[in-house]
């Protein structure tokens, strides 16, 4: 039951984010939204989880784990309602904030419930909660507009419908986690001591590279998947075929994490994260030179960064020496990378709004591959976090061949 329900919490975490991009198109012709706009408006949820994510922790010590966790589904719900509303711009706006909100607490939680109820199984249970994340954004990716060109009524179903579709899990997630807190009664972290504190993360240098890695792999992944659609729209192909190939990125994503352990082994520690971007370079060649076969670069960029994608989370527990320097860095990085990642969309739509072409655009998330070779380089000498042997700290974090 505790499995399927981490499961099913999951499945909530990435559709509602993820669903939008194939559909900005649509928003944009019916709401006049310009380009930069729109950019802002997939990058929202991303800057909500820059901003909420170092709160989360403090949420869940005071209220409790499983309390906070329900209040974040709850208002998921409501925000994916609020959002679907149709009453001018100010529904969507407040809706797409409120989701990130709700993600940015989830996102943070998840990690530690699966820890506090499978502490055996980690290991072997977090390449299936990734790949849920990310089969379900796919899906959601896929199918939204589709579901947008629905009959309904004297009409179409339309993109708030189609947005309102994104959630539909979400009441099922709430119904289990209420199951499965009711079985395992109040929560067990209360006894655990006093939260692990590592001073100095902010001013570590092999911090800074790791949290740049999250960052430029995450702004790459984030630009792609807000403005395939549009761009593979502009060049003439129909919606429905645009939303697929929004799709095939995130799901060529599954296959490129997956490998990620049988990569980062051996010298392949080293040069793996160096890489990985080079084919994501070809694939956004092949987009300005051939977009016939959008697919097929979709495809290989999808693979490269999902790999990516993994190889970032793996750094957060490979570059520390224990769970206090482990907790310190991913608290830190996931701050600054999703920062980054959040103004990715919005620098995107905002250069192709200024020169009416996706050159420039593409060009910026060329940039970040080529950021993410330089990162990779740098970090290809292995360093911990706070190198320093402090006694409080605890056994080493897990190998290579323990990431997801």
């Amino acid at each position: 039951m505790l499995l399927v329900t981490v499961l099913l919490v999951a499945a909530n975490l990435r559709p509602t984010v993820q669903g939008v991009g194939p559909l900005l198109d649509q928003i944009g012709r019916e709401t006049g939204l310009t380009p930069t706009l729109l950019g802002l408006l997939g990058a929202l949820p991303l800057l909500m989880y820059a901003l909420v994510s170092p709160l989360a922790h403090s949420l869940s010590h005071r209220f409790g784990m499983n309390r906070t966790m329900l209040v974040a589904l709850i208002g998921l719900l409501v925000a994916t309602i609020v959002r679907s509303i149709d009453a001018g711009l100010a529904p969507l706006w407040i809706g797409t904030i409120l989701t990130g909100i709700a993600i940015a607490i989830g996102n943070v939680l998840m990690t530690a419930i699966i820890k506090h109820w499978f502490p055996d199984r980690l290991h072997a249970l977090m390449p299936i909660y990734t790949s849920i994340l990310s089969g379900t954004g796919a899906i959601a990716s896929g199918l939204v507009v589709p579901i947008s060109h629905l009959a309904w009524g004297d009409g179409t179903a339309g993109w708030r419908l189609a947005l309102l579709a994104t959630g539909v899990l979400i009441v099922p997630g709430i119904v289990v986690w209420l199951i499965a807190i009711a079985r395992t009664g109040p929560d067990r972290v209360e006894g655990e001591a006093p939260e692990p504190r590592a001073r100095g993360i902010w001013r570590d240098s092999t911090a800074w590279l790791v949290a740049g890695y999250m960052g430029f792999q995450g702004a790459g992944f984030y630009m792609m998947v807000t403005w395939l659609s549009p761009l593979s729209i502009s060049y003439g192909t129909g919606e429905v075929q645009a939303g697929v190939e929004v799709m095939v990125v995130q799901l060529f994503g599954i296959l490129g994490g997956l490998a990620m352990p049988f990569l980062l082994r051996g010298r392949g520690r080293r040069w793996t994260p160096v890489a990985l971007p080079l084919p994501a370079l070809l694939g956004l060649a092949g987009l300005l030179l051939w977009p016939q076969v959008t697919w097929l670069w979709a495809a290989i960029f999808g693979t490269a960064s999902g790999g990516m994608f993994a190889v970032s989370m793996w750094l957060t527990a490979d570059r520390a020496r224990g769970r206090n320097s482990a907790t310190a860095l991913s608290g830190m990085a996931q701050s600054v990378g999703y920062a980054v990642a959040g103004l990715g969309p919005i620098a995107f739509g905002a250069l192709h709004s200024l020169t009416g072409a996706w050159v420039l655009s593409l060009g910026l998330v060329a940039f970040c591959m080529l950021a993410l070779f330089v990162v990779g380089f740098l970090l290809r000498n292995h360093r911990y976090v706070l190198d320093r042997k402090d006694a409080a700290d605890e056994p080493s974090a897990p190998s290579a061949t323990q990431a997801p």
